[in-house]
C-alpha cells in the first residue's frame, strides 16, 4: 500500500515519540528535561540499570548509547513490538487522529485474505484445546502430567490435542463456515497428490500453538503420541502466515520478559521453553524444529543484544553449537553477540531443572561462554600441536574465521583474545618478538598452559621491563594506570586512596575511574576503556599485565602512580612559582624551585625503574629550570 506524500511526516508532527515509547519504558525524571522534550530511560532493547536510552521529541528520534539502537517511532514499533510497517502506521495514525488512506484493491485483498487465514488458525487452536479434555486425549494428558505440566501450564501455553482422525478438524472448521481452500491454505489440512478430499495434517499429536510477536496464531507444532510415528515433531507447512525459519516459539512473552530485565534464552524445543518459563526464566524461546537461521538470529538480536543459547549436552547439541558459530561470525559485532551454555551430557533444560532445580539452571546461565570460546574449543579439540606446521595450521584456521567478522573493532578484540589463549596453549609464546598473550586450551587429552598440567613446550621467562611507551607526559601515565586497574580490578582496594587523587581531564576517563572505584558499569566508562585499549602507545599494556604475577603487576601500578604524583607535584610547584614571580618576590621562591628539582629527582630515582621505562621529558624540565635560574627570576621587575 502506498501512502500519500507527507502522511508520515504529519503523523510524526502530531505524535511525540516519547508518547509512543513511554508506554514501554519508565522515564528517569531526574535526568530528563520534560519541558524540552528530552527524555532518558533504561534501554528497552537490552538489560541495563543506568538510563542510557535517549528520546528527543523535537527531532523525533531515539538512541541508546549502550547498544546503539536508534530510529523513529515507526522503527521502535517494528523493532521492539515486532509490528509490520503498515501495522505500525495504522497504530500511529489512530494515535494522531488521522484517517488511513484507502488501500489499492490488491493490497486490500491480501490483507483480507491474511485476516481470514488467521481466523482459521484461531478456530483450530480453540478446537485443539477442547479435544485435550476428551476421552481420546487420556494418554496425552497422562504424558503432560508425567512431564510436570498441570492445568495452569496447559492454559498458559494453550496446549491442545489432535485426535487420530483423518478429517475431524477439517469437518469442524467447515462447520464453522470456512471453505476447504482456506483450511488448506492455512496449513490445517492437505490434499492427496492424486486428488480427493482434504485430510487433517495433525493427527494423534499433542499440539503447541505458535504465535508471532503480536500474539497471532500463525501455525502449530505437534508431538506424536505414537513412538513409531515417522516424525516425532511436526510443524505447520509454509503458508502466507507461517515461515518456520523466521519465527520463534514464545517470542511475544519472551520479549516482554526481556524488557523487564530477564535474559533471552534460546532452547531447542517447545518442552524446554515451557520448563524454563515455569522455572522463572520467562525470556525463553525456541526455533521451530530446524537449526537456527540467519533470520532467527536477527530476530533474537532485535529482542536482546546478547542471547544465551542453551543447547542439549548430547552430540547433536554440540554440532548445533558449532553450526551456529559459523552462522553468527559474519553477523557478530557490537550489540549482536551470543553466549553459549552447554548442558551436562544427556540432559536438556527440562531434565536439569527437574533433577537439580532452577538454581542449577541459573548457575549455568551465569557461566555462559562467549562465541569465541566455542570457536577456540572447536579448533583445538583433539589436536596435538607438536610442530610449527600444526601451530601454523591452527593460526590459519583462526585467522580465516576472524576475518569473516565485519566489524573492525570486534575483529581486533577477537584477535587479542586468541593471542591470549594461544599463549597459554603453547606456554612459551612467540619467540620471534611478537606479543604472546595468554589464554586457555588443551590438546590430545592433555591439560596444557598455565592452569594445570604440563606444557608442550617450556616457557620463556617473562622479562621485568615491559612497558615501553615512547611518548611522555602525565596523560600516558594516567591512561596506563587506569588500564591496568581495569585489567586487574583485584589491585584497586590497595591503591584506592591514591586512585581517588587522580583528576582525569577527559570525561570518559573520569567515568572509567568512577566505575572502577564504585564497581559500576556506565556507557561513558566503557567508552573510556575502549579508547585506552585502542591507544597505540598502550598497545602492549594488556599483554604485559596479564603475564605478570600479582606482586609484579602491583609494582608496575605503584610505579605509575609514583610517577604521576611526582609529575603532579612538579606541575603544582611550577604553577605556584610562576604566580609568585608575577607579584612580589619572597623568600619562599628559592624553596619552590628546590621542590621542583626534588620532584624531578623523585621521578628519576633508579630504584623506580625496575618495571618500566616511561621516558618522560626530563631534559625539557631541566632546561626550563636552568633558564629561570640564569635569568634570576626571583628579582622583582623594575617599576615603570
Amino acid at each position: 500500500m502506498s501512502l500519500p506524500p507527507g502522511f508520515l511526516d504529519e503523523i510524526r508532527n502530531r505524535v511525540p515519540i516519547s508518547r509512543v515509547i513511554g508506554k514501554k519504558v519508565t522515564w528517569d525524571l531526574r535526568k530528563s528535561n520534560q519541558a524540552r522534550g528530552d527524555w532518558w530511560a533504561p534501554c528497552p532493547f537490552h538489560q541495563e540499570k543506568s538510563a542510557s536510552f535517549h528520546c528527543d521529541d523535537q527531532k523525533g528520534f531515539y538512541y541508546c548509547f549502550g547498544c546503539q539502537a536508534k530510529g523513529d517511532a515507526l522503527t521502535f514499533l517494528r523493532e521492539h513490538d515486532g509490528m509490520e510497517f503498515m501495522e505500525a502506521v495504522k497504530l500511529l495514525a489512530a494515535e494522531a487522529g488521522l484517517t488511513m488512506p484507502e488501500p489499492d484493491p490488491r493490497a486490500r485483498e491480501r490483507t483480507d485474505r491474511r485476516t481470514k487465514l488467521l481466523e482459521v488458525t484461531e478456530a483450530a487452536c480453540r478446537w485443539f484445546r477442547l479435544q485435550l479434555q476428551t476421552g481420546a486425549a487420556a494418554d496425552a494428558r497422562d504424558y503432560l502430567t508425567r512431564r510436570g505440566l498441570d492445568r495452569a501450564a496447559e492454559d498458559q501455553f494453550e496446549i491442545g490435542f489432535a485426535p487420530d482422525s483423518r478429517q475431524a478438524l477439517t469437518a469442524a472448521l467447515r462447520d464453522k463456515g470456512f471453505d476447504e481452500a482456506q483450511i488448506v491454505e492455512a496449513g490445517m489440512s492437505a490434499r492427496p497428490e492424486g486428488g480427493g478430499a482434504a485430510y487433517d495434517r495433525f493427527r494423534g499429536r499433542i499440539i503447541f500453538p505458535i504465535r508471532d510477536g503480536q500474539g497471532r496464531c500463525i501455525g502449530f507444532g505437534g508431538r506424536a503420541m505414537d513412538p513409531n510415528a515417522r516424525a516425532k515433531y511436526l510443524n505447520s507447512p509454509e503458508t502466507p502466515l507461517f515461515d518456520k525459519g523466521r519465527n520463534l516459539y514464545n517470542l511475544g512473552p519472551a520479549r516482554a520478559a526481556v524488557s523487564k530485565g530477564q535474559r533471552l534464552i534460546v532452547a531447542e524445543g517447545y518442552m524446554d521453553v515451557i520448563a524454563l518459563v515455569r522455572a522463572g526464566f520467562e525470556g525463553a524461546v525456541a526455533p521451530l524444529g530446524t537449526a537456527i537461521t540467519e533470520d532467527q538470529l536477527r530476530l533474537m538480536w532485535r529482542v536482546s543484544p546478547e542471547p544465551v543459547i542453551a543447547l542439549d549436552g548430547d552430540a547433536a547439541g554440540q554440532r548445533a553449537a558449532q553450526r551456529l558459530v559459523d552462522l553468527a561470525l559474519p553477523l557478530t559485532g557490537p550489540g549482536q553477540a551470543l553466549r553459549f551454555v552447554i548442558l551436562p551430557a544427556g540432559q536438556d533444560p527440562d531434565d536439569l531443572i527437574k533433577a537439580a532445580g532452577p538454581g542449577a539452571m541459573g548457575a549455568l546461565l551465569d557461566q555462559a561462554r562467549p562465541l569465541l570460546d566455542l570457536l577456540w574449543a572447536r579448533e583445538i579439540e583433539g589436536q596435538v600441536f607438536d610442530s610449527p606446521e600444526r601451530k601454523a595450521a591452527l593460526d590459519r584456521r583462526l585467522q580465516e574465521a576472524v576475518a569473516r567478522i565485519p566489524d573492525e573493532l570486534t575483529r581486533s578484540h577477537y584477535t587479542e583474545e586468541i593471542r591470549r589463549k594461544r599463549w597459554e596453549l603453547f606456554g612459551g609464546g612467540n619467540r620471534q618478538g611478537k606479543a604472546a598473550p595468554g589464554g586457555r586450551g588443551g590438546a590430545g587429552g592433555r591439560s596444557q598452559g598455565r592452569r594445570g598440567g604440563t606444557s608442550t613446550a617450556p616457557r620463556a621467562p617473562i622479562p621485568p621491563v615491559v612497558l615501553n611507551m615512547p611518548e611522555q607526559g602525565p596523560d600516558l601515565l594516567e591512561g596506563a594506570a587506569l588500564l591496568i586497574c581495569a585489567l586487574r580490578p583485584a589491585m584497586i582496594p590497595a591503591a584506592e586512596a591514591r586512585l581517588e587523587r587522580l583528576v582525569p581531564r577527559d570525561a570518559d576517563r573520569a567515568a572509567l575511574l568512577h566505575d572502577l572505584l564504585t564497581q559500576d558499569d556506565s556507557p561513558a566508562g566503557r567508552r573510556g576503556l575502549e579508547t585506552l585499549r585502542r591507544d597505540a602507545h598502550l598497545g602492549l599494556t594488556p599483554t604485559v599485565i596479564e603475564q605478570q604475577e600479582d606482586e609484579a603487576a602491583a609494582a608496575i601500578l605503584g610505579n605509575l602512580l609514583d610517577r604521576l604524583e611526582a609529575a603532579r607535584a612538579a606541575s603544582h610547584e611550577l604553577a605556584r612559582a610562576e604566580f609568585e614571580i608575577q607579584g612580589e618576590a619572597d623568600e619562599g621562591l628559592t624553596w619552590r624551585i628546590s621542590q621542583i628539582a626534588r620532584a624531578r629527582h623523585r621521578a628519576e630515582r633508579p630504584e623506580m625503574e625496575t618495571t618500566s621505562d616511561l621516558n618522560e621529558d626530563r631534559d625539557a624540565l631541566s632546561a626550563q629550570l636552568s633558564d629561570w635560574l640564569s635569568g634570576q627570576i626571583w628579582r622583582k621587575p623594575p617599576r615603570r
